[in-house]
Protein backbone atom coordinates (compact mmCIF):
# COMPACT_ATOMS: atom_id res chain seq x y z
CA UNK A 1 0.00 0.00 0.00
CA UNK A 2 2.88 2.38 0.72
CA UNK A 3 4.22 1.91 -2.82
CA UNK A 4 0.75 2.60 -4.23
CA UNK A 5 0.43 5.85 -2.24
CA UNK A 6 3.94 6.96 -3.21
CA UNK A 7 3.31 6.28 -6.91
CA UNK A 8 0.09 8.31 -6.77
CA UNK A 9 1.60 11.25 -4.87
CA UNK A 10 5.05 11.43 -6.46
CA UNK A 11 4.30 10.34 -10.04
CA UNK A 12 0.61 10.43 -10.96
CA UNK A 13 -0.47 13.68 -9.29
CA UNK A 14 2.35 15.80 -10.80
CA UNK A 15 1.57 14.36 -14.24
CA UNK A 16 -2.11 15.14 -14.02
CA UNK A 17 -1.44 18.60 -12.56
CA UNK A 18 0.47 19.51 -15.73
CA UNK A 19 -2.05 17.79 -18.02
CA UNK A 20 -4.90 19.61 -16.29
CA UNK A 21 -3.05 22.93 -16.58
CA UNK A 22 -2.61 22.36 -20.32
CA UNK A 23 -6.33 21.64 -20.75
CA UNK A 24 -7.30 24.74 -18.73
CA UNK A 25 -4.93 27.05 -20.61
CA UNK A 26 -6.06 25.74 -24.01
CA UNK A 27 -9.69 26.42 -23.13
CA UNK A 28 -8.69 29.88 -21.92
CA UNK A 29 -6.33 30.96 -24.72
CA UNK A 30 -7.09 28.54 -27.62
CA UNK A 31 -3.55 27.48 -28.45
CA UNK A 32 -2.41 26.78 -31.99
CA UNK A 33 -2.00 23.01 -31.69
CA UNK A 34 0.09 22.77 -34.85
CA UNK A 35 2.63 25.18 -33.37
CA UNK A 36 2.75 23.29 -30.06
CA UNK A 37 3.28 20.05 -31.94
CA UNK A 38 6.10 21.48 -34.08
CA UNK A 39 7.94 23.01 -31.09
CA UNK A 40 7.74 19.76 -29.14
CA UNK A 41 8.61 17.42 -32.02
CA UNK A 42 11.32 19.40 -33.79
CA UNK A 43 12.92 21.36 -30.93
CA UNK A 44 12.38 19.86 -27.48
CA UNK A 45 12.26 16.12 -28.28
CA UNK A 46 15.61 15.99 -30.15
CA UNK A 47 17.33 17.78 -27.27
CA UNK A 48 16.01 15.41 -24.61
CA UNK A 49 16.85 12.40 -26.79
CA UNK A 50 20.43 13.52 -27.29
CA UNK A 51 20.97 14.41 -23.60
CA UNK A 52 19.51 11.12 -22.32
CA UNK A 53 21.66 8.97 -24.63
CA UNK A 54 24.81 11.03 -24.08
CA UNK A 55 24.50 10.89 -20.27
CA UNK A 56 23.52 7.22 -20.02
CA UNK A 57 25.80 4.73 -18.28
CA UNK A 58 24.85 1.24 -19.37
CA UNK A 59 26.61 -1.53 -17.48
CA UNK A 60 27.87 -4.15 -19.95
CA UNK A 61 27.35 -7.01 -17.50
CA UNK A 62 23.55 -6.74 -17.58
CA UNK A 63 23.14 -5.28 -21.04
CA UNK A 64 22.92 -8.51 -23.08
CA UNK A 65 20.18 -10.12 -21.00
CA UNK A 66 18.18 -6.89 -20.81
CA UNK A 67 18.41 -6.22 -24.54
CA UNK A 68 17.49 -9.83 -25.35
CA UNK A 69 14.39 -9.46 -23.20
CA UNK A 70 13.43 -6.08 -24.70
CA UNK A 71 13.79 -7.30 -28.28
CA UNK A 72 11.68 -10.42 -27.61
CA UNK A 73 9.02 -8.61 -25.57
CA UNK A 74 8.56 -5.66 -27.91
CA UNK A 75 8.78 -7.90 -30.98
CA UNK A 76 5.96 -10.02 -29.55
CA UNK A 77 3.84 -6.93 -28.79
CA UNK A 78 4.42 -5.61 -32.32
CA UNK A 79 3.31 -8.94 -33.83
CA UNK A 80 0.26 -9.33 -31.57
CA UNK A 81 -0.91 -5.73 -32.03
CA UNK A 82 -0.55 -6.08 -35.82
CA UNK A 83 -2.65 -9.27 -35.76
CA UNK A 84 -5.27 -7.55 -33.59
CA UNK A 85 -5.44 -4.52 -35.92
CA UNK A 86 -5.89 -6.79 -38.94
CA UNK A 87 -8.49 -8.94 -37.17
CA UNK A 88 -10.44 -5.81 -36.18
CA UNK A 89 -10.16 -4.52 -39.78
CA UNK A 90 -8.86 -1.12 -38.69
CA UNK A 91 -7.92 1.37 -41.38
CA UNK A 92 -4.20 2.18 -41.73
CA UNK A 93 -4.44 5.43 -39.78
CA UNK A 94 -6.25 4.00 -36.75
CA UNK A 95 -4.18 0.80 -36.91
CA UNK A 96 -0.95 2.83 -36.61
CA UNK A 97 -2.21 4.65 -33.51
CA UNK A 98 -3.68 1.49 -31.99
CA UNK A 99 -0.44 -0.47 -32.42
CA UNK A 100 1.75 2.33 -31.09
CA UNK A 101 -0.37 2.77 -27.96
CA UNK A 102 0.11 -0.93 -27.14
CA UNK A 103 3.78 -1.28 -28.03
CA UNK A 104 5.20 2.01 -26.72
CA UNK A 105 5.20 2.89 -23.03
CA UNK A 106 5.98 5.85 -20.81
CA UNK A 107 9.27 4.54 -19.45
CA UNK A 108 10.83 7.99 -19.02
CA UNK A 109 8.92 10.44 -16.84
CA UNK A 110 6.76 7.62 -15.41
CA UNK A 111 9.12 4.64 -15.35
CA UNK A 112 12.21 6.30 -13.90
CA UNK A 113 10.41 7.87 -10.89
CA UNK A 114 8.69 4.54 -10.18
CA UNK A 115 12.02 2.71 -10.35
CA UNK A 116 13.57 5.27 -8.02
CA UNK A 117 10.82 4.47 -5.52
CA UNK A 118 10.84 0.69 -5.88
CA UNK A 119 14.62 0.21 -6.15
CA UNK A 120 15.84 3.00 -3.86
CA UNK A 121 18.08 0.47 -2.03
CA UNK A 122 19.03 -1.49 -5.17
CA UNK A 123 20.86 0.69 -7.76
CA UNK A 124 20.83 -2.12 -10.32
CA UNK A 125 17.07 -1.74 -10.72
CA UNK A 126 17.36 1.91 -11.74
CA UNK A 127 20.27 1.14 -14.09
CA UNK A 128 18.09 -1.43 -15.87
CA UNK A 129 15.25 1.10 -16.11
CA UNK A 130 17.60 3.58 -17.79
CA UNK A 131 18.51 0.93 -20.38
CA UNK A 132 14.78 0.28 -20.91
CA UNK A 133 14.15 4.02 -21.34
CA UNK A 134 16.89 4.38 -23.94
CA UNK A 135 15.56 1.33 -25.82
CA UNK A 136 12.04 2.81 -25.73
CA UNK A 137 13.36 6.13 -27.05
CA UNK A 138 14.89 4.36 -30.05
CA UNK A 139 11.77 2.23 -30.58
CA UNK A 140 9.43 5.22 -30.36
CA UNK A 141 11.42 7.32 -32.78
CA UNK A 142 12.07 4.53 -35.28
CA UNK A 143 9.24 1.97 -35.25
CA UNK A 144 6.68 4.41 -33.83
CA UNK A 145 7.44 7.22 -36.28
CA UNK A 146 7.65 4.75 -39.17
CA UNK A 147 4.16 3.40 -38.37
CA UNK A 148 2.64 6.88 -38.43
CA UNK A 149 4.43 7.95 -41.61
CA UNK A 150 3.70 4.71 -43.48
CA UNK A 151 -0.01 5.07 -42.67
CA UNK A 152 -0.37 7.94 -45.13
CA UNK A 153 2.69 7.71 -47.37
CA UNK A 154 3.76 5.21 -50.01
CA UNK A 155 7.03 3.92 -51.42
CA UNK A 156 10.01 6.24 -51.30
CA UNK A 157 8.04 8.97 -49.52
CA UNK A 158 8.16 6.94 -46.32
CA UNK A 159 11.96 7.01 -46.21
CA UNK A 160 12.04 10.73 -47.07
CA UNK A 161 9.55 11.66 -44.33
CA UNK A 162 11.28 9.38 -41.85
CA UNK A 163 14.66 11.01 -42.48
CA UNK A 164 13.15 14.46 -41.97
CA UNK A 165 12.56 13.71 -38.29
CA UNK A 166 15.41 15.30 -36.26
CA UNK A 167 15.10 12.91 -33.32
CA UNK A 168 16.73 10.18 -35.45
CA UNK A 169 19.87 12.26 -35.84
CA UNK A 170 19.79 13.38 -32.21
CA UNK A 171 19.81 9.77 -30.99
CA UNK A 172 22.55 8.72 -33.44
CA UNK A 173 24.76 11.69 -32.56
CA UNK A 174 24.17 11.11 -28.85
CA UNK A 175 25.24 7.48 -29.20
CA UNK A 176 28.31 8.35 -31.31
CA UNK A 177 29.42 11.19 -29.03
CA UNK A 178 28.98 8.98 -25.96
CA UNK A 179 30.76 5.99 -27.50
CA UNK A 180 33.81 8.03 -28.52
CA UNK A 181 33.73 10.24 -25.38
CA UNK A 182 33.45 13.43 -27.41
CA UNK A 183 33.36 16.42 -25.03
CA UNK A 184 30.64 19.00 -25.60
CA UNK A 185 31.51 22.66 -24.87
CA UNK A 186 29.55 24.22 -22.02
CA UNK A 187 28.09 26.95 -24.25
CA UNK A 188 26.36 24.16 -26.21
CA UNK A 189 25.69 21.69 -23.38
CA UNK A 190 24.05 24.19 -21.02
CA UNK A 191 21.36 25.26 -23.53
CA UNK A 192 20.77 21.59 -24.42
CA UNK A 193 20.16 20.77 -20.74
CA UNK A 194 17.74 23.68 -20.40
CA UNK A 195 15.83 22.62 -23.50
CA UNK A 196 15.70 18.99 -22.33
CA UNK A 197 14.46 20.08 -18.91
CA UNK A 198 11.60 21.97 -20.58
CA UNK A 199 10.42 18.93 -22.54
CA UNK A 200 8.44 17.19 -19.80
CA UNK A 201 6.35 20.24 -18.89
CA UNK A 202 5.70 21.18 -22.52
CA UNK A 203 4.87 17.60 -23.55
CA UNK A 204 2.31 17.23 -20.74
CA UNK A 205 0.86 20.72 -21.34
CA UNK A 206 0.44 19.77 -25.02
CA UNK A 207 -1.20 16.48 -24.04
CA UNK A 208 -3.55 18.41 -21.75
CA UNK A 209 -4.40 20.79 -24.59
CA UNK A 210 -5.19 17.78 -26.81
CA UNK A 211 -7.60 16.55 -24.16
CA UNK A 212 -9.26 19.90 -23.43
CA UNK A 213 -12.31 19.19 -25.57
CA UNK A 214 -12.32 15.40 -25.47
CA UNK A 215 -15.56 13.86 -24.23
CA UNK A 216 -14.26 11.29 -21.75
CA UNK A 217 -17.80 9.99 -21.28
CA UNK A 218 -17.71 8.63 -24.83
CA UNK A 219 -14.73 6.33 -25.00
CA UNK A 220 -14.67 3.86 -27.91
CA UNK A 221 -14.63 0.17 -27.05
CA UNK A 222 -11.31 -0.15 -28.88
CA UNK A 223 -9.74 2.08 -26.23
CA UNK A 224 -10.28 -0.55 -23.54
CA UNK A 225 -8.54 -3.13 -25.72
CA UNK A 226 -5.59 -0.74 -25.96
CA UNK A 227 -5.47 -0.31 -22.19
CA UNK A 228 -5.73 -4.08 -21.70
CA UNK A 229 -2.85 -4.63 -24.12
CA UNK A 230 -0.60 -2.03 -22.51
CA UNK A 231 -1.29 -2.62 -18.80
CA UNK A 232 -2.10 -6.35 -18.62
CA UNK A 233 -1.06 -8.22 -21.77
CA UNK A 234 2.41 -6.64 -21.80
CA UNK A 235 3.32 -7.86 -18.26
CA UNK A 236 1.99 -11.34 -19.06
CA UNK A 237 4.23 -11.55 -22.13
CA UNK A 238 7.13 -10.17 -20.10
CA UNK A 239 6.67 -12.83 -17.43
CA UNK A 240 6.77 -15.65 -19.99
CA UNK A 241 9.97 -14.25 -21.54
CA UNK A 242 11.62 -13.75 -18.14
CA UNK A 243 11.06 -17.41 -17.28
CA UNK A 244 12.20 -18.47 -20.76
CA UNK A 245 15.47 -16.52 -20.47
CA UNK A 246 15.93 -17.68 -16.84
CA UNK A 247 16.29 -14.11 -15.57
CA UNK A 248 16.29 -13.74 -11.81
CA UNK A 249 16.54 -11.32 -8.91
CA UNK A 250 16.52 -7.56 -9.41
CA UNK A 251 16.93 -7.91 -13.19
CA UNK A 252 13.72 -9.95 -13.46
CA UNK A 253 11.88 -7.61 -11.09
CA UNK A 254 12.90 -4.45 -12.93
CA UNK A 255 11.99 -5.82 -16.37
CA UNK A 256 8.61 -7.12 -15.24
CA UNK A 257 7.71 -3.80 -13.62
CA UNK A 258 8.93 -1.86 -16.67
CA UNK A 259 6.58 -3.85 -18.90
CA UNK A 260 3.51 -2.53 -17.06
CA UNK A 261 3.92 1.22 -17.63
CA UNK A 262 1.12 3.21 -19.33
CA UNK A 263 0.97 4.39 -22.96
CA UNK A 264 3.73 6.70 -24.09
CA UNK A 265 2.85 10.39 -24.13
CA UNK A 266 5.00 10.65 -27.29
CA UNK A 267 2.44 8.48 -29.08
CA UNK A 268 -0.12 11.22 -28.54
CA UNK A 269 2.37 13.89 -29.66
CA UNK A 270 3.23 12.04 -32.87
CA UNK A 271 -0.43 11.20 -33.53
CA UNK A 272 -1.10 14.94 -33.39
CA UNK A 273 1.91 15.78 -35.57
CA UNK A 274 1.05 13.26 -38.30
CA UNK A 275 -2.75 13.55 -38.00
CA UNK A 276 -3.61 9.98 -36.98
CA UNK A 277 -6.47 10.00 -34.48
CA UNK A 278 -4.82 12.30 -31.88
CA UNK A 279 -7.98 12.27 -29.71
CA UNK A 280 -7.84 8.49 -29.46
CA UNK A 281 -4.13 8.56 -28.61
CA UNK A 282 -4.67 11.22 -25.93
CA UNK A 283 -7.51 9.19 -24.40
CA UNK A 284 -5.28 6.09 -24.34
CA UNK A 285 -2.51 7.97 -22.53
CA UNK A 286 -4.97 9.49 -20.06
CA UNK A 287 -6.88 6.30 -19.21
CA UNK A 288 -3.83 4.03 -19.02
CA UNK A 289 -2.02 6.54 -16.80
CA UNK A 290 -5.10 6.89 -14.59
CA UNK A 291 -5.30 3.11 -14.07
CA UNK A 292 -1.57 2.46 -13.89
CA UNK A 293 -1.09 3.02 -10.12
CA UNK A 294 -3.26 -0.04 -9.49
CA UNK A 295 -1.71 -2.25 -12.18
CA UNK A 296 1.90 -1.16 -11.61
CA UNK A 297 1.56 -1.68 -7.86
CA UNK A 298 0.08 -5.17 -8.45
CA UNK A 299 2.92 -6.06 -10.83
CA UNK A 300 5.46 -4.71 -8.33
CA UNK A 301 4.12 -6.97 -5.59
CA UNK A 302 4.08 -9.91 -8.02
CA UNK A 303 7.69 -9.28 -9.01
CA UNK A 304 8.79 -9.25 -5.35
CA UNK A 305 6.85 -12.44 -4.69
CA UNK A 306 8.21 -14.36 -7.71
CA UNK A 307 11.79 -13.11 -7.76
Amino acid sequence: MNIFIQIVIEVILPLFLLIGTGAFLHRLFHFDMNTLSKVTTYFLLPAVGFVNVYESNMASGILFGVLSFLILQNGTLIAISAIMAKWLKLDRSLAATFQNTIVLNNSGNFGIPVSQLVFRHEPLGLSIQIVVTIFQNFLTNTYGVFKFISANENGGKIAVEFLKNPIIYALVFGLVFRSFHVPIPSFIWNPLEHIAAAFLAMALLTLGAQMAYIDLKRMPALLFLTVFGRLLLSPIIALVIIFTLHLKGVTAQALLIASAYPCSRNTALYALEYGHHPDYAAQAVFLSTLLSPVTVTAVTYLSRFLF
